[in-house]
Formats: structure tokens, sequence, C-alpha cells
């Protein structure tokens, strides 16, 4: 079993006072349970609480080298990002594109510290109608130009038939109700956890609440073996996996790259290919996408659509 700290412990831990504690519980999120009406702090879970929480970062001794036909994205993962890739590297023989599975958060963090050219994130912010902008800001010095690759919907995993009938996430209060979860960082923990809190629901009561993994796909592989009766996840998910889906909102997954690596060659050879019609096609067997975004900058506004390869 992972290692449970006391109110006391935690205080140590943070250099903080006792009382601190009991207002981080409330106002940030620290991670905690109650048991026999003691609070007790997964060590491993406030570890991650720390991590997901820095905002300040030591700069990188050192940055990736000129652009030589290696182009690294990292953030969170998707099926067409993946299929895109492939088709890449498929019509770019001269080039070789590689993705980190890191979540939102760790690609902002990959991007911080030049390990990667792009990185894929779609964190909802509390205003529910943006994504990244506050995030980046908060991670980076210089805000990243934004270009979307498209717009998917989110929703619950549930097995084919839906057999439990579950409709919301208030339905994983329920004590025969078993989840599979994503990790802290990604956007869909993110968007799961604010639900959570919008229904007045407490993660750690929820059976499987702790049980993270690392895709959307291991999310639908558990549901589809009897793993789990639910879990976060995309519809694409569902539809290639053929399990149900209860669907909560449509949201905006972009690609944030640093300015200094817009021009890069590899970089534009992608954003080109997201206007071209074998990525377009990518989607016509898979719903749950909408390209009508794909491939436009949205930040800086103004700027063109496409992709325009530095001369």
């Amino acid at each position: 079993m992972k290692r449970l700290l006391s109110t006391k412990d935690v205080a140590q831990f943070l250099n903080v006072n006792e009382k601190m504690i009991y207002s981080l519980v409330a106002e940030k999120g620290l991670p905690a349970t109650k048991i026999t009406g003691k609070w007790l702090f997964p060590r491993h879970l406030v570890e991650q609480w720390i991590e997901t929480n820095t905002i300040n970062y030591p700069e990188a001794a050192s940055h990736l080298p000129p652009y030589q036909g290696l182009l690294i994205i990292a953030g969170s993962n998707d099926m067409l990002l993946d299929r895109a890739i492939s088709l890449f590297n498929t019509l770019h023989t001269d080039h070789l594109m590689v993705f980190g599975n890191v979540g939102s958060m760790g690609g902002l963090r990959a991007l911080r510290r030049n390990l990667c050219h792009m990185a894929s994130s779609h964190l909802l912010q509390d205003n529910e109608t943006e994504y990244n902008f506050y995030f980046a800001t908060q991670e980076l010095d210089v805000m990243p130009a934004v270009v979307n690759f498209c717009k998917r919907e989110q929703g619950i995993l549930v097995k084919k038939g839906n057999p439990k009938k579950i409709s919301a996430i208030n339905d994983f209060a329920r004590p025969d109700i078993r989840i599979l979860n994503r990790p802290l960082g990604t956007g869909t923990r993110l968007l799961l956890d604010r639900e959570l809190k919008k229904a007045k629901i407490k993660g750690e009561k929820i059976d499987g609440y702790n049980k993270e993994v690392h895709r959307h796909l291991d999310v639908g592989l558990g549901v589809l073996a009897g793993r789990a009766d639910a879990g976060p996840g995309i519809r694409a998910v569902a539809d290639v996996l053929d399990i149900g889906f209860v669907p909560l909102r449509w949201e905006r997954y972009d690609l944030m790259i640093s300015k200094e690596r817009f021009f890069d060659k590899g970089v534009q050879l992608f954003l080109s290919l997201l206007h071209e019609d074998a990525f377009r096609k990518l989607v016509n067997a898979t719903s749950g996408y909408d390209l009508e975004l794909t491939g436009k900058v949205i930040y800086p506004a103004g700027n063109s659509s496409k992709g325009v390869e530095k001369k």
C-alpha cells in the first residue's frame, strides 16, 4: 500500500504550519482522504500535486540543436495525432517525427525546457470556454504560437450497451461503479476533476479513481476487458473498440510551438500536412473529431492559417 502521511507529516514535508494544510486541501486541491475522522495524505499524490503546481523552473542548460530532420512533439496523446505522425513519416522519408506521451502539462514543461519543437495540449481554463492560454503563460516566459490540431469529443467510455446505465459524472459516486482514470497533468484528468467538483463528488470515494493509465486507448481497453465499468476518454476510442460512449463536451486540442522553432522545416511540413486531403481522409472512418479549426493559428491572432516555410 502507498505510504499515508498525517497532517503533521505533510506540514513538515511542505515546511508550512499545520493550519495551512487545511486551507491547501480546501482551496488548492491538495490530495487527501478522511479515514476515522482524520485527514490522511497519500505521499505519492502529494508529490504529484507539488509537481503539477510548480510554475518556476530553472533555465535549460542546453537547447534543441538546429533542425536536422528529427521533429519532436510531446504532450497529450490522441489517436488522430498518432495517425498524422505515421502519415508524416510515410510522406517525408528524409524526416522523422516522434511523440512523447507526457500529458498536456508535461508537454508544456518539455517545451519550456527546449526538449521538443511542439507540445500538444487541451487544458480547459476556469471560464470553461478557452483552452491552454492561461497554462502556457504560467509555464512559459514567452507565449508560444498556438495552432489548432482538431476539436474532439470528450466523455465517458462505458461498456457496449452501457449495462450500468451510466449517464453522467454523478454516476461515478455509485458503489457499483468502478473506473479507470488518467494521470494528474493530463487535460482529461483536469476535466474529470472539474466535473467531479461541480457534482460535489470526492474523487477518493470513487472505486478506481487512483487507478491511472497513460492513454485514452488504455482506458477503453480496460473497459472492454471488464477491468472497469467506465473511465474518461474520447469518442474516437469508443468507435475503434466498439464500446459505449457518454458525451460531456467538445474540446479544442492545440499544438503549442515555440516561436524560435516555428519556421523549422519539419514544423512547417507538419503544419502544411494538416491542410492536405491525405490528412483529412484519416478522419473519415472515425467520429468524434471536428476539423473546422484544424491548421489555423489561434495565437497570435490574425496570422495566416497555413504553415509558411521560411526562405
